[in-house]
């Protein structure tokens, strides 16, 4: 069988990428074609645009890329069209893969939608696109398949691709003992890294440990020496990055989740432009904006938005943070709760099995 994937994000291209694995062990005659990533190229995939291109954040870049945003979406139609997969497998990234869900619905694809778009958070009326264009919509947070039902929405909780990653690690890497390094993780995007590191940077100087930075897939060495020529790039292996720190400093998005399922304490920090944030204040409407708080439906772990996110404040959490042994024990606990709450299923081979065996429901 063809199948279609689309990821436009970093941690889209490894979800994306272990489900190609995972098809391909249950379809032998499987071919892979579509945007992604690195990960999901070595997986066997083939790339028509490689998802670098694609890497926007934010409400005024992406009006500034809108150009290349449509242009890139025609020549993926054009691809389909001339390829005609026999599903299309839409991984996250929303703004565009619901275009790509209501073109492909138009031309009777099967679409398959995994890492269901987070319309609880905001714009919540495109659950309605939800229902007319897409056939399989699989979540990956635990409450989100009850906010699809009280719509109208079968949705299928498959687990969460991140606590399935981290497992894998963890249970092939032993945690060393001691924990002697700061982990920075300011994202994979440049105008999140160019605006988030700096500050990082400037609470951490004053701390007597090893700063560790994770290096994003398509930035090299000289970009990041940029803001500090000394600095210890981790590429390609946030995990073993993780493994030896005592705390981290994380931009929000997937990244947070992944900390805390390695057990590192963590502040989350988050910043764009003042228009950008103006516009996703009106319109968006969850109390907080790291995964762990949203499905612990708590504040467990510190978040610094906006103007907050500056040295001072961030490196007075910073000092609470690694010296209140009640805090530590506290993360500790929700950690632990975090973990529970996402339950034991493994999202790649649920969502391969589905997919392959929607075949025969035709």
């Amino acid at each position: 069988m063809n199948y279609y994937i689309i990821s436009g994000e970093t941690s889209g291209d490894n979800h994306a990428s272990r489900v190609i694995s995972e098809i391909s062990k249950l379809d032998k005659n499987s071919h892979f074609r579509g945007m992604g990533g690195d990960k999901s190229q070595m997986a066997g995939q083939t790339l028509l645009i490689h998802q670098k291109e694609m890497a926007i954040m934010g409400f005024v870049e992406i009006l500034t890329s809108l150009f290349k945003i449509a242009r890139n979406l025609k020549k993926i139609k054009n691809d389909i069209m001339d390829w005609k997969p026999d599903a299309i497998i839409l991984v996250d990234y929303p703004g565009f893969n619901f275009k790509i869900a209501k073109f492909c619905k138009s031309e009777g694809i099967p679409v398959h939608y995994y890492i269901s778009p987070k319309v609880w958070a905001w714009r919540e009326k495109r659950v309605n696109l939800i229902k007319q264009n897409i056939d399989y919509l699989y979540s990956i947070l635990p409450f989100e398949k009850a906010f699809f039902e009280s719509h109208g929405v079968e949705s299928n909780y498959v687990g969460n691709p991140s606590k399935e990653t981290v497992d894998n690690y963890l249970a092939s890497n032993p945690t060393p003992q001691e924990k002697k390094s700061i982990a920075l993780l300011p994202g994979s995007r440049k105008q999140e890294i160019k605006t988030a590191l700096p500050i990082m940077l400037e609470a951490v100087k004053d701390q007597n440990l090893p700063i560790l930075v994770a290096q994003a897939p398509g930035f090299d060495d000289e970009f990041y020496h940029q803001f500090n020529p000394r600095l210890k790039l981790v590429p390609n292996d946030m995990y073993a990055l993780l493994s030896k720190s005592k705390f981290a400093l994380v931009t929000s998005g997937t990244a947070t989740l992944e900390t805390a399922l390695m057990g590192v304490p963590q502040i989350v920090c988050y910043t764009t432009n003042r228009i950008s944030y103006w516009i996703g204040r009106s319109v968006i409407k969850v109390k907080y904006i790291s995964l762990v708080n949203l499905i612990l439906d708590k504040k467990s772990i510190i978040e610094l938005i906006q103007d907050e996110f500056n040295p001072k404040k961030l490196k007075s959490e910073i000092e609470k943070l690694i010296e209140d042994k009640n805090t530590q024990d506290e993360i500790s606990q929700d950690y632990q709760e975090l973990r529970k709450k996402l339950g034991t299923s493994i999202p790649s081979t649920t969502v391969a099995k589905s997919v392959v065996s929607s075949f025969d429901k035709v």
